[in-house]
């Protein structure tokens, strides 16, 4: 994904308003269409019209990319996917080179403004295809994500406590930078995706619009099973469903594969992170101007409303146990003063 890294410097609102902006501020984010980079993108408006601060985004960046840069300083707000902090506090994973020490040391600089959802592990492809479900992935072609990514990694070990199935040995796995997943997808090269969606975005939607696609849940008796409950609730995870309704808006093309109609599946969950050393002042203005204006980015996208952008709850957010990241102080203050309650074991 770095090869097709763009920079976009995002020169919104007045010139008055640019001029009075208090900070230069960078921010690494994913590419249009997806929740990662509409709350960056919004981020960097809001705080444009506010004088607050000025943010050149760089886009096409993978969680792993983002996260590390917070944490070693060299940007200054990016999407952390909740799982990332805990490997990287072990020195596992993405971050098996630099070691637990040095691990630990970079996850402690991480700090959190709010948390959402980073999309549902989606299994879906084309009726074509025929595969009958999770059970029939043995031999598949599956596109589980980007190279070196975070998105990758939980693809790949929900696929295994499902099935018992690896990358390599059970079946195909098939890996294409973010820009590029839906012309993979619609080109035929793969048999199914399983990648975190939001329901409704483009990406679903722009493979939907070639033909019919069956999305398939997970079988309710494995969703409630010790084994797949252990994957839910794990560091960067948690339950996900969506009613029919919801499922609904992704139009006539798509059949939930699904024993009530109800789609059941892990969902991502992580936040916008800033260093620990961001001043206290300028990370409360921040935080204080998305809550503010929620309301506006819910009308960005049909699927805002279901990403968790004012949902604290410890377990629905990802926050807290063996999650190391907690809220920044200025967050915490932005929160209460609006009227919400910060869990205590994420301050």
């Amino acid at each position: 994904m770095n090869r097709l890294a763009a920079t976009a410097t995002l020169a919104l609102g007045l010139t008055g308003q640019m001029a009075a902006a208090q900070e230069n501020l960078t921010a690494m984010t994913s590419t249009p269409g997806v929740a990662v980079h509409l709350t960056i993108a919004h981020l960097a408006e809001v705080a444009s019209e506010r004088g607050i601060a000025n943010i050149q985004i760089t886009l096409g960046q993978t969680g792993v990319n983002a996260t590390l840069a917070v944490a070693e300083g060299r940007t200054d707000i990016g999407i952390c996917p909740f799982i990332l902090p805990f490997l990287m506090s072990r020195g596992v994973g993405p971050f098996a080179d630099m070691g637990a020490e040095r691990g630990a040391e970079l996850a402690e600089n991480l700090r959190v403004l709010y948390p959402y959802s980073f999309g549902a592990y989606t299994l879906y492809g084309y009726d074509t295809a025929g595969v009958g479900g999770w059970d029939d992935l043995e031999g598949r072609r599956v596109l589980d994500g980007p190279p070196r990514g975070a998105a990758t990694n939980e693809a790949r070990s929900l696929i295994q406590v499902m099935t018992g199935l690896e990358a390599g040995a059970g079946f195909t796995a098939v890996e294409s930078d973010w820009s590029q997943m839906a012309t993979t997808i619609t080109e035929g090269s793969v048999d199914v995706a399983l990648l975190p969606e939001f329901i409704p975005s483009d990406r679903p939607l722009q493979a939907l619009s070639a033909g019919r696609m069956n999305f398939y849940s997970i079988p309710i008796e494995q969703f409630e099973s010790e084994a797949v409950q252990r994957v839910l609730t794990a560091p960067g995870s948690a339950p996900f469903t969506l009613t029919a309704e919801q499922m609904a808006a992704l139009g006539e093309n798509a059949h939930v594969v699904s024993e009530d109609g109800v789609f059941r599946t892990r969902g991502s969950v992580g936040g916008n992170c800033v260093n620990a050393a961001m001043d206290e002042e300028l990370a409360y203005q921040l935080t204080r101007a998305h809550i503010e204006t929620l309301d506006q980015i819910y009308e960005k996208a049909l699927y805002a409303r279901n990403v968790g952008f004012e949902n604290l709850d410890p377990v629905a957010s990802g926050m807290c146990g063996l999650n190391p990241v907690r809220y920044h102080p200025g967050a915490v203050r932005a929160w209460e003063e609006a009227g919400y309650d910060v869990p205590d074991c994420a301050q």
